[in-house]
């Protein structure tokens, strides 16, 4: 197996590029098509643990105020590639309002319809 062929590698960087614009901003859109549409779709949040797509979903839409998503600032990243259909990214990021450190893992699997997230999870470290 190959890790990081180039052409596949800036696949899903540029996939994953998509990811924190859509984040920061609630585009529900965006966000939902990088999610695999499965039921066994994962996804662990900072306070949240939702299995499969629809609750994902579901999350998602809950309301959100304007202002209250954490920017943040990616302060270290790891994309890789392993043959043609399977990839992690990894980053280190600090929350520009509290300071506060965070890591987020997504393992992302290409489909037909493109690379999508198949596992997520996202965590704080202890002040």
């Amino acid at each position: 197996m190959e890790v990081n062929i180039p052409e596949v590698l800036a696949e899903l960087t540029a996939t994953f590029r998509r990811y924190d614009p859509a984040l920061l901003t609630n585009d529900l859109e965006t966000l939902n098509e990088l999610f695999w549409s499965s039921p066994l779709v994962v996804r662990f949040g900072i306070t949240e643990n939702l299995y499969g797509y629809d609750s994902i979903a579901k999350y998602r839409r809950q309301d959100v105020t304007p202002g209250s998503i954490p920017q943040r600032k990616v302060t270290n990243e790891v994309i890789t590639t392993y043959g043609n259909t399977f990839g992690t990214t990894n980053v280190e990021y600090v929350q520009v309002n509290s300071g506060r450190r965070g890591r987020q893992s997504q393992v992302w699997m290409r489909m037909p319809e493109g690379w999508r997230i198949v596992s997520a999870h996202v965590s704080l470290l202890d002040e």
